[in-house]
């Protein structure tokens, strides 16, 4: 089970979408739906889907998901990530992110998931993390250059960070936007 932590800053701060999130969500291709994984308050679902995006939003708490209701474009569902099976095995979309969550036994999913052209965008904390706060469980805080690990040979890198940042909180912290080739891509 993760670690509980209060997310990178205040309430305003997490009701806000991150900022890493919102430099790349034009790297999701237009109208595509898109997959917010560990939702929690649904802050990127919202964001997405006002962007024109149909958005499936997943967590375990349904107390989150139930904030989300009636969300105009967000299609929720109650799933554990780790105790149950990946729920979207069949399914493709043409963007996933994940934010402030760290399960390492999803990443082979979260990266098959991707449809062509699709984009990950991916931001969590790392080592170093610990010393300013939570969460500081090894589990939950990534090793150096993990994130490009997770997709090298699968995506094709477009950003990626492993540093230290101050706002809206001191913590170290990975992100990376990557992008599943299309066949044209290939060629």
């Amino acid at each position: 089970m993760p670690e509980e932590v209060a997310g990178p800053g205040s309430d305003q701060a997490l009701e806000a979408p991150s900022a890493w999130v919102v430099r790349w969500a034009e790297r999701v291709p237009a109208g595509g739906r898109v997959l917010d994984v560990a939702c929690g308050s649904g802050r990127h679902a919202r964001f997405f889907a006002a962007r024109g995006h149909p958005v499936e939003a997943v967590d375990r708490d349904p107390a989150k998901l139930a904030a989300l209701a009636g969300a105009a474009g967000v299609t929720t569902r109650l799933a554990d990530l780790e105790g149950g099976p990946w729920p979207y095995e069949a399914e493709r979309f043409a963007g996933v992110v994940v934010a402030n969550y760290l399960y390492r036994p999803l990443f082979p999913h979260l990266v098959a998931a991707l449809a062509p052209g699709g984009a990950l965008i991916y931001e969590t904390f790392a080592a170093g993390t610990e010393k300013f706060g939570r969460p500081c469980n090894p589990d939950f805080l990534l090793k150096p250059g993990e994130l490009l690990e997770a997709v090298r040979g699968r995506l094709r890198v477009i950003a990626y960070e492993d540093l230290y940042v101050s706002e809206p909180r001191p913590a170290m912290v990975q992100r990376i936007c990557a992008i599943r080739p299309s066949g044209a891509d290939r060629a």
